[in-house]
């Protein structure tokens, strides 16, 4: 199994690579043009429980944008596991879609491909302005210094669901706030006959997502100031080993979950077998799986001080979902009024609501409909202790290498063999000298 994972890891490298080389059609300065004025292809990510749950939510307003404008959109919603991949195949062919989602977090390196519109003062004039979206996740849209090159679409972070009845019948009357009450609740769980936490160990970006929050708890970065990769930082490395003990010596994650990676922990939760779940914006995904709201609690992500802010004591990334154009589309105007309408007040009401997210539109996002309890934490968890990933090109290799790296470890854990600082040290110089040069 290594040596196919080490293949495909290559694969994506390579595809990684090419990408960098790429201009994808149109000028640095703009791109694009109006051939074919009455037509829009989109690719959306999988937000919902299912892709046919998106095309569900999506559609009726790409109807009532064609009803406003003329313009048919087609939409096609990309899995996860696909979408990185396509993205890049799309950008070194040159043949992509006018308008797509991206995660926020490959804003830099999809930038430096020169495939996607940039977001100069013009285009974001042709929207209502740049000062419309909050500053947290702006500063996840490209390189510092330069224009962004997509546009804040949903916003995210994450949040520990626990299952209320399950903690009551473990006689826990709070949700954990550090890692070691989170250990200490997990033995009385235990106890009970359920699984304590879920994880996506066989997912690359949600490995990535944890172990960004666990370096910064330690103290450490996965890059140098000047973007260089630091994987084996003593600090990196015990951020790491910390995040997969969670399944090889605290038992907290079951040993199955290290092949999850379709969102198989969150429908654990949702059907009662397990205590908690570290996820972003989880509540409609949950509600679709037949889970009231009043069956669990949402608390902040534990840190090792019990009180999150800034520095060590980040809980989140900044999760999210961007909105880009590629700068070769065919219809440039019909692009722009796109993304104008999907982030308008009342489409960022329509969409965020249906998705559990917050928007990224400062409007919108004062609206009562998202101050429930849910939302507050998530709010108050991007305001105040939340970070971004790393702006740099190379993020996306970083996500594939070093999250790779992360499911190997989760996969050896499952097998029972030993986690060992040395281990995860071996793994990170690996995923370090598939990077890129400097």
């Amino acid at each position: 199994m290594r040596s196919i994972r080490a293949a495909a890891v290559g694969a994506v490298t390579m595809s990684l690579a090419l990408a960098a080389t790429a201009c994808g059609g149109g000028s640095s300065t703009g791109g694009g043009s109006n051939d074919s004025p009455k037509t829009l292809t989109y690719w959306a990510s999988n937000q919902g429980a299912s892709i046919e749950v998106d095309k569900k939510v999506l559609q009726p307003e790409l109807d009532k944008f064609q009803k406003q404008t003329g313009i048919k959109v087609k939409l096609e919603v990309v899995p996860w596991s696909d979408l990185l991949n396509r993205i890049l195949t799309a950008t070194t062919s040159g043949q992509g879609p006018d308008v797509l989602n991206i995660g926020n977090t490959w804003s830099a390196s999809l930038q430096a491909t020169g495939a996607l519109l940039p977001w100069d003062a013009k285009n974001f004039g042709k929207i209502g302005g740049k000062d419309r979206f909050v500053d947290s996740a702006l500063g996840s849209t490209g390189a510092e210094g330069k224009d962004p090159a997509a546009v804040p679409l949903y916003s995210m972070a994450y949040a520990l669901y626990y299952n209320k009845k399950i903690f009551a019948d473990a006689g826990i009357s709070k949700p954990p706030a550090t890692w070691d009450e989170l250990i200490a609740d997990g033995k009385k769980i235990s106890a009970k006959g359920k699984s304590v936490l879920g994880a996506e160990g066989g997912n690359v970006s949600e490995n990535i997502h944890h172990v960004f929050v666990f370096a910064k708890q330690h103290g450490a970065d996965f890059f140098t100031s000047d973007g260089k990769p630091n994987f084996t930082d003593d600090n990196v490395v015990a951020a790491v080993k910390q995040y997969v003990d969670l399944m090889a010596k605290d038992k907290a994650i079951p040993t199955g979950d290290a092949e999850y990676a379709q969102n198989q922990s969150v429908s654990d939760f949702a059907k009662g077998k397990q205590a908690m779940l570290l996820w972003q914006s989880a509540s409609s995904n949950l509600k679709s799986q037949g889970m009231s709201d009043s069956d669990y609690g949402i608390a902040p992500v534990p840190v090792q001080s019990g009180t999150p802010g800034t520095g060590a004591q980040v809980n989140s990334m900044v999760a999210g979902i961007n909105l880009a154009v590629f700068k070769n589309t065919k219809n440039l105007d019909g692009a722009t009024k796109f993304v104008k309408f999907m982030t308008s007040d009342d489409e960022q009401k329509i969409l965020n609501t249906a998705y559990s997210s917050i928007p990224p539109v400062k409007t919108a996002q004062e609206d009562a409909a998202f101050n429930t309890p849910a939302n507050s934490v998530l709010k108050n968890t991007l305001a105040t202790s939340a970070a971004a990933l790393p702006q740099v090109a190379s993020e996306s290799q970083f996500e594939t290498t070093v999250g790779t790296a992360v499911k190997n470890l989760f996969a050896d854990a499952a097998a029972g063999r030993a986690i060992t600082t040395d281990s995860v040290k071996a793994e990170l110089e690996k995923a370090q000298q598939q990077m890129p040069a400097a």
